[in-house]
């Protein structure tokens, strides 16, 4: 391998004992010697098992070590990582495997049942929490001999969450998953003093990417964890002295309504962020309320996923709003006729960067969908103020026209979401005959609250043009929710269609 990729290797050196992984779970801690050590190992390991530069090597386990005992040993010999969400039907993993066809499948004893239903092939796998792997770890390994490994050769390869088809392996480079994390870096202002907890799953690139790796590089400290609740992401944050960490909203809103969290005092903690879908601005109250910096950023498995950088001071003001770009990235809006959007224009984003996927696995059609001429079309509507800061409006494909006008779902959802009996909100467009499309929203009650369809319309149109506010105003238990824990909007959309007498398509 090039010495300048084994940046881990480099890392090793310059802080060979300080604690570069924790486990909250087990108590356990790995130095960055040690971690560069237990890749090396695996590395052989994989070697002798057969796998050569460009093979794929699978993983299937609950947040763990593993991940990056994995990804550091394919980094250091060319092979690509592939992390399997274990949150998936056997359908869907059983699709993934036909598609990616890993040379090896590591998997946690958790997850045996499933491994057994979709894996046959006994002498290419191995237990990630059994003896075998502990005994694997154990060898001192010197020099790897190998192939040579370049900056655009695949390290890892991510399923996207294919809510509106199959999963596409969006495949990531060396290069890529470098820059996103010198990107961050330098603009986020990390340092080797930086500890975070990550309960986002690291077979996501929220949590594999977005704080982990950069972290890492940084020389700081990576706390993993499972089973997000309130209490424990709050004793984990105070105990483990965190100073950042990157919750999903659903994680924000859970958190804020906590006692324990209205109690706890966080001294260490410098920044609360929030990523993987817009967030409800009644969070940023709640931590204001609480004298703690709060910001949102936005990103994607095929960028990065760190793309915008807002000072916590300016998040503030600015509610809503992911800042500015990052470093080293190129950021531009663009309307139907593909010319640059002026200042609060809506329109597509696109991202340029060293920090972009290469390509979808065994999917030319969806990549050159998706790159072209050096941009990566997010499919993401955004908009631009006059003084730079950028705003995510919504999907491009759930933008819903209705009687020619256009209504962006993120909008409603968040004054919906401003009431104080409404816990969740989602909004999907139905397909109509006289306008085309109507606007509908589902709605979560807070516990104990009760709230009528008239009440939630009239809430709405407090605020919203008399075509944005929805026709049907239906409340739910619970919200479905996609693997990595966003709203399903496809579900929704489903229960509409057939409450409305239309059949899904």
């Amino acid at each position: 391998m090039r010495w300048e990729l084994d940046w881990l290797e480099s890392r090793a050196g310059l802080t060979p004992d300080a604690v570069a992984i924790a486990d909250a779970g087990t108590a356990q801690e790995w130095s960055y010697r040690e971690i560069n050590d237990r890749a090396k190992a695996i590395a052989v390991w994989l070697g002798e098992k057969g796998v050569k530069k460009g093979d794929r090597v699978a993983l299937l386990a609950p947040n763990g070590i593993s991940y990056f005992d994995l990804l550091f040993a394919c980094g250091k010999i060319g092979a690509i990582f592939v992390p399997l969400n274990w949150r998936l039907s056997l359908d869907e993993l059983a699709y993934i495997i036909k598609d990616c066809e890993p040379r090896l499948l590591a998997f946690h004893s958790n997850l045996t049942k499933e491994v057994t239903m979709i894996w046959d092939e006994e002498d290419r796998c191995i237990q990630i929490d059994g003896s075998r792997y502990a005994q694997l770890l154990g060898v001192t390994v010197g020099q790897l001999d190998g192939e040579k490994v370049e900056e655009e050769d695949p390290l890892a390869m991510i399923y996207t969450g294919g809510t509106t088809g199959k999963p596409k392996g969006a495949v990531l480079s060396h290069r890529a998953i470098i820059w996103n994390s010198v990107s961050t870096i330098a603009s986020w202002n990390l340092t080797n003093e930086d500890r975070t907890v990550t309960y986002l799953p690291l077979f996501h690139t929220g949590g594999l990417n977005a704080l982990s790796i950069p972290i890492l590089m940084a020389g700081g400290t990576v706390v993993l964890a499972n089973d997000f609740t309130p209490e424990s992401a709050i004793k984990n944050l105070i105990e483990h002295k965190c100073t950042i960490v990157l919750f999903v909203p659903t994680m924000h809103h859970m958190l804020v309504k906590t006692d324990l969290f209205q109690k706890a005092e966080f001294t260490d903690l410098k920044l609360f962020l929030s990523g993987g879908a817009p967030c409800p601005l009644e969070i940023y109250e709640a931590y204001k309320q609480k004298g703690i910096a709060f910001k949102e950023g936005y990103g994607l498995t095929e960028a990065g996923p760190n793309n915008f950088y807002i000072d916590p001071s300016e998040a503030n003001v600015k509610r809503g709003s992911v800042g500015k770009p990052m470093l080293f990235h190129s950021i531009k809006i663009l309307d139907e006729a593909g010319n640059e959007a002026g200042a609060d224009e809506v329109g597509e984003l696109a991202i340029k960067g060293n920090h972009a996927f290469s390509y979808y696995w065994n999917n030319q059609n969806a990549t050159e969908d998706t790159l072209k001429d050096g941009w990566l079309y997010t499919g993401d509507l955004a908009k631009r103020d006059r003084d730079g800061y950028y705003y995510i409006v919504g999907r491009k494909k759930e933008m819903i026209i209705t009687g020619g006008e256009n209504v962006f779902p993120l909008e409603i959802e968040h004054w919906l979401c401003s009431h104080p009996s409404i816990h969740e909100a989602a909004v999907v467009g139905i397909p109509d005959e006289k306008w085309g499309e109507v606007v509908t929203a589902f709605i979560v009650l807070e516990e104990g609250a009760a709230l009528g369809e008239h009440e939630a319309k009239m809430h709405c149109r407090q605020k919203l043009a008399g075509y944005k506010v929805p026709k049907v105003i239906q409340t739910i238990g619970h919200m479905p929710k996609t693997h990595v824990g966003k709203i399903d909007k496809k579900k929704l959309r489903e229960v509409a269609l057939s409450a409305s007498g239309h059949k899904p398509v």
